[in-house]
């Protein structure tokens, strides 16, 4: 049998897919890549929360998948909505990479050192909520683009600084490509659902091939992650981050943030559990998160996000 993966055509989206078809071809199965251009893909001037959210780059992949031209899809597991299309499955999740956003600046080697006032690009309210607690003085500008034109942009002096997925980065080899890439930490920047692993969404025929990628301690860890956004019904336009992290004794940390995307108002919480009972976490965190006001919170984030 020859499986087929859609995917789109952007450096990063091929070079995940491709992993996967080596990983596939490894185990000794036929495949082949087949390019889609999504509509995430197509509109580049306007912010993923005001036009629908991060779903814009899985639907022409999943539509391929139910039409019968393709078998699976691999994503950035960020990018997943956590409900599926009817007929599709999240079939694997795989091993993580480092999950911590990068900051990239020409100048400056670090948040605290960019000047009063600096111009930082970043299109994630996720991202955008947590530089302005930090810092209220920034100045945050939209920027979309594939990781090269992002890159692009900060070196010709658009932006003093960027904020990428340093995952991204590394999977493309660009970690000397600007002269300061430096990993945020994860206590002052938590990071997006999912990051820095691949979701590989699938049709019923394959589960049982594509389960062979399944990464267990990745799945956990971004299970609790996706039960923590499914409940709190946050998208990519309300600002959330979550962290969910087995240690190696089988202790679980999950610790999550909301607030609005102005950074004005922040809501943090931290649980603790183990594996056995991992498929609680992420629903018992946010009923936690919820309790304290944190529906309420996104509520406004949403509103503030749309007028901007």
């Amino acid at each position: 049998m020859k499986l087929v993966i859609a995917t789109r055509g952007s450096k990063l989206a091929l070079w995940q897919s491709n992993h996967i078809k080596n990983e596939l071809e490894k185990l000794g199965y036929e495949v082949e890549l087949k390019v889609f251009k999504t509509k995430g893909d197509k509109i580049l001037d306007t912010p993923l929360a005001l036009i629908g959210g991060k779903g814009l780059f899985t639907k022409e992949l999943e539509d391929a998948m139910l039409r019968g031209e393709a078998h699976l899809a691999v994503h950035s597991l960020k990018d997943v909505p956590t409900q599926l299309p009817e007929g599709l499955l999240l079939g694997a999740v795989t091993k993580r990479e480092d999950v911590e956003d990068a900051f990239l600046s020409q100048n400056c080697s670090a948040l605290e050192d960019l000047p009063p006032n600096a111009v930082v690009g970043t299109t994630s309210l996720r991202r955008r909520m947590q530089l302005l607690h930090f810092r209220p003085d920034l100045q945050v500008k939209n920027l979309r683009g594939n990781v090269d034109t992002r890159i692009e942009k900060l070196k010709k002096g658009e932006f003093d600084a960027i904020i990428l997925a340093y995952a991204g980065l590394k999977r493309l080899g660009l970690l000397k490509s600007v002269e300061n890439i430096v990993k945020i930490d994860e206590n002052l920047m938590i990071p997006a659902m999912g990051q820095a692993a691949l979701g590989i969404e699938c049709v019923p025929e394959v589960l049982d091939i594509v389960r062979k990628l399944n990464h267990e301690v990745s799945e956990m860890e971004t299970t609790i992650e996706r039960d923590f956004v499914d409940m709190l019904q946050g998208g990519c336009q309300v600002p959330i981050g979550v962290r969910a992290k087995v240690l190696e004794n089988g202790d679980i940390i999950a610790k999550a943030v909301v607030g609005l995307p102005n950074g004005k108002e922040l809501l943090k919480e931290k649980i603790f559990g183990t594996v056995k009972n991992y498929k609680e976490l992420g629903c018992e965190l946010a009923r936690s998160m919820i309790e304290n006001g944190a529906k309420e919170l996104l509520k406004r984030a949403e509103e503030i996000a749309f007028k901007e």
